[in-house]
């Protein structure tokens, strides 16, 4: 649940994230449960925020699109605390968690997370041994908009299961195939060796 006393939320579309970054020059990906909906074609569930997947890399490129919005960063991260992300600033590890409005007096809409890589491999951020080839790390919709591949977000929705997550792992699971069910159990394996949807990804000799 969110916290009040850091502002309300009216999560944009992913329609609208995709007309901000048209021209971004840099790799993005909707991410969260929208990433789901996209992959499986429907709506799901109602949503509290919008999530967008950017390279920590690509973060100056990121502040040239956002010039005018109004930029918070996590700091530290997951302790409800928010500073501005100042122009100029380079964040650094642990900081990855950025909450973005187009004002100081709007409702925030758009939440960037910063993710790692390598040349041409991304590197999750929780566990540098779970790795993927950027140009695998993401699909795109019907209508363009690139979305993180459900493998990788179920990888994130793995850490702490919530109900919505179950939601979200049954309605994509008939889509992954069988590279992308052996990369997320490998990679679930590294997180949380004993979640019980390693049992549901590949047959028990597997695991």
């Amino acid at each position: 649940m969110r916290d009040e006393t850091l502002g309300f939320w009216v999560p944009d579309r992913p329609e609208g994230v995709a007309e901000l970054f048209a021209m971004a020059g840099f790799p993005w990906w909707i991410a969260g449960g929208y990433a789901i909906e996209l992959a499986v074609g429907c709506e799901l569930r109602p949503h509290g925020d919008l999530d967008v997947l950017v390279l920590r890399r690509d973060q100056a490129l990121v502040r040239t699109v956002l010039a005018y919005w109004d930029l918070y960063v996590a700091d530290p991260p997951g302790q409800g605390k928010l500073r501005p992300w100042r122009p100029g600033e380079i964040l650094q590890q642990p900081l990855h968690d950025i909450w973005c409005r187009r004002a100081p007096e709007a409702a925030w809409s758009v939440q960037l997370m910063l993710d790692e890589a390598e040349g041409t491999q991304w590197v999750s951020r929780r566990a540098p041994e779970i790795r993927l080839p950027i140009d695998r790390l993401g699909w795109t919709s019907d209508t363009g908009i690139p979305y993180l591949a459900p493998e990788v977000q179920l990888l994130y929705k793995a850490k702490a299961t919530r109900d919505r997550d179950e939601t979200d792992f049954e309605a994509v699971l008939p889509l992954l195939d069988a590279l992308a069910r052996t990369w997320l159990v490998d990679a679930i394996k590294v997180i949380a060796p004993t979640h019980p949807w390693l049992s549901r990804l590949l047959p028990v000799s597997r695991i």
